[in-house]
């Protein structure tokens, strides 16, 4: 059987954006970047040339990098950050290029009220084990997903104030262990 698949959000989980302004916190380190995407929504909301966008703050922890890369998973990036993810994050945080979701439409509203995110993501894993990092999931999404996709999944809410903390790389790989010790009977 594959390793599970852990699909991560960049913004909350990797940069606690909602953190108290001016205020890092504790281990990590600021960034200052100018994504593409990032970049052309400024362009539209400002109405302002490109040269005149401020580049994007992120707060990274650069230990999260290997912390993510031990856990028995394949890393996917699950975030509207799609391949800039590899071009912006991963470098910072010593990762390689991962796989990304690739979404076929961004914060639309859903019928059910999930994440706008969920739906296609079950569809994406293809029946795979996952686990999800995110600081939008709700039990809503949970419930959804446990109903609606055929094997084992986690999801794993991040406050986006702190970010990934010591006690969710531990709940992850609790988790990872018990799908292998279950495996294994």
């Amino acid at each position: 059987m594959p390793r599970p698949l852990l699909l991560l959000d960049v913004d909350g989980p990797l940069n606690p954006y909602n953190a108290k302004p001016h205020r890092r916190p504790e281990g990590y380190l600021t960034h200052r970047v100018r994504p593409a995407s990032w970049i052309a929504r400024q362009v539209k909301w400002q109405q302002r040339p490109a040269a005149c966008v401020r580049p994007l703050r992120l707060w990274l922890n650069p230990e999260h990098g290997q912390a993510l890369i031990a856990l028995p998973y394949d890393l996917v990036w699950c975030t509207t950050w799609t391949d800039e993810a590899n071009t912006w994050i991963s470098p910072l945080l010593g990762l390689p290029q991962l796989p990304y979701v690739d979404w076929p439409s961004m914060h639309h509203g859903d019928p059910d009220d999930l994440h706008w995110k969920t739906r296609h993501l079950v569809a994406w894993v293809a029946g795979r084990p996952f686990a999800w990092v995110d600081d939008e999931l709700t039990e809503r999404d949970t419930s959804w997903i446990a109903i609606h996709h055929p094997a084992p999944a986690l999801t794993v809410h991040v406050d986006h104030r702190f970010g990934l903390q010591p006690a969710h790389f531990t709940t992850l790989a609790e988790w990872a262990a018990g799908l292998a010790g279950a495996e294994s009977v």
